[in-house]
């Protein structure tokens, strides 16, 4: 049994009053505190850190835990502790959580001031001492028999992270045709849109390697249910081995999640990352440049040829864009490899500038009397046209970098 000691005790001052013949229990205990929040720790160091955010679910969070406790101690092969995250629940949660935790070896209880899934798992995962964090719903829909094949490639250092899919072909899934619908549009969607190479963005069923997560946390923005998404979304971006599991899956028919509000949260934090892109910053810094590429030319083009005013607007705009490009889109600072970014910068102008000089020539011969506002059409169609050339260029040449020894995979490869 976990000996828990007073430092302060107290009720939460969000939850109900406690009710009466029931035993004052301390929220706050001996141990580490987490931005002001109220900790029971777990006794010993494990392999496994589960995290179960709760919020009100007092129907449940007892049977669930003491299943879930009961598995690990008689079914799973390796040391594992499980930690009650409470998002500022107002019902008995907090009082039935602190107690499992006094009562169960292994059991350690979180008590936070505010709401949000994410927000617990930041919390918890940010203090773990544990190899390997992962989380689960606390209705424990999904089958447990799936929990070591879901991060046995972590311990083992095959995958960084690692997820449950409802969306593969050997998972069985029991849940309403809205539900599956809502799923498979979403994460489509992340697929189309982020070119998410994930199958099941929202299975609350994760895992991940704790050396890695460090560097990712401060990075993820969002602390409600697009969590889960930025933070897959982030670790592909940086290269990280994402393991997917099947699982069987049966739908809580009580579960009180809003599924339309979540969707459409889910749906803002989707044109949230697709925003912050780096192709959509490069294509931002490519629709200015364009515009003021225009204007240099049409400027220039009162006193001197089509040839030499193309050059020299063309000069000018490239670079600024190489660096607004090397700062914003590929977040290169300082001095380093400076002078080879600017010279493959110079490159890809070379290459621009004979796309629409080509164009130019093209149209001299095909109109010899044109107006100025139809040059610069031309020119900007060359342009477009070159702007998917200039990327690759860009980000396989110019900008190419050596990734950190904590983000650089063995294979980049996923399944």
């Amino acid at each position: 049994m976990v000996a828990v000691t007073p430092a302060t005790t107290h009720q939460p001052t969000t939850g109900p009053a406690e009710p009466k013949g029931s035993t004052s229990l301390p929220l706050h205990a001996a141990g580490p505190d987490v931005r002001g929040s109220s900790v029971v720790p777990a006794a010993t160091t494990p392999a496994i850190e589960i995290v179960l955010p709760v919020l009100n679910e007092e129907r449940v969070i007892e049977r669930s835990v003491r299943r879930l406790h009961e598995f690990l101690r008689q079914e799973f092969p390796v040391p594992a502790r499980i930690t009650i995250v409470d998002n500022a629940s107002t019902d008995l949660t907090p009082y039935i959580a602190a107690r499992i935790a006094t009562e169960l070896e292994e059991v350690g209880y979180l008590r936070l001031e505010r709401k949000g899934r994410g927000l617990a798992l930041r919390e918890a995962w940010s203090v773990t001492d544990a190899p390997v964090a992962c989380y689960m719903d606390i209705d424990l829909s999904t089958d447990l028999k799936a929990l070591f094949p879901l991060v046995a490639p972590l311990l083992s250092g095959h995958s960084d992270m690692a997820i449950g899919t409802r969306l593969a072909r050997s998972a069985n899934v029991s849940r309403g045709t809205k539900r599956e619908f809502i799923s498979r549009s979403y994460n489509r969607i992340l697929k189309t849109m982020l070119r998410a190479r994930f199958t099941d963005a929202q299975c609350g069923f994760k895992a991940i390697r704790t050396d890695v997560i460090g560097p990712l946390l401060p990075e993820v923005r969002d602390d409600g249910w697009f969590f889960d998404t930025e933070l897959l979304m982030l670790a592909q971006r940086r290269g990280l081995r994402i393991h997917e599991v099947p699982v069987d899956w049966i739908d809580d028919p009580d579960s009180r999640v809003d599924i339309l509000s979540t969707a459409w949260i889910d749906l803002k934090g989707v044109a949230r990352l697709l925003a912050s892109s780096r192709i959509a910053r490069f294509a931002i810094i490519g629709v200015f440049s364009t515009i003021a590429y225009a204007l240099l030319y049409l400027l220039l083009r009162t006193g001197i040829e089509p040839g030499a005013a193309n050059a020299i607007a063309l000069a000018v705009t490239a670079v600024a864009n190489t660096a607004a490009n090397r700062s914003w889109t590929f977040d290169l600072k300082g001095r380093e490899r400076l002078v080879r970014q600017y010279l493959g910068g110079a490159a890809v102008y070379v290459l621009t500038l004979g796309l629409t000089s080509g164009a130019l020539a093209i149209l001299a011969g095909t109109a010899p009397i044109h107006s100025r506002f139809v040059e610069v059409g031309v020119l900007v169609l060359a342009s477009i046209a070159a702007t998917v050339t200039r990327y690759l260029a860009l980000k396989n040449f110019v900008f190419a970098i050596r990734l950190p020894e904590w983000i650089r995979p063995q294979t980049r490869s996923m399944k």
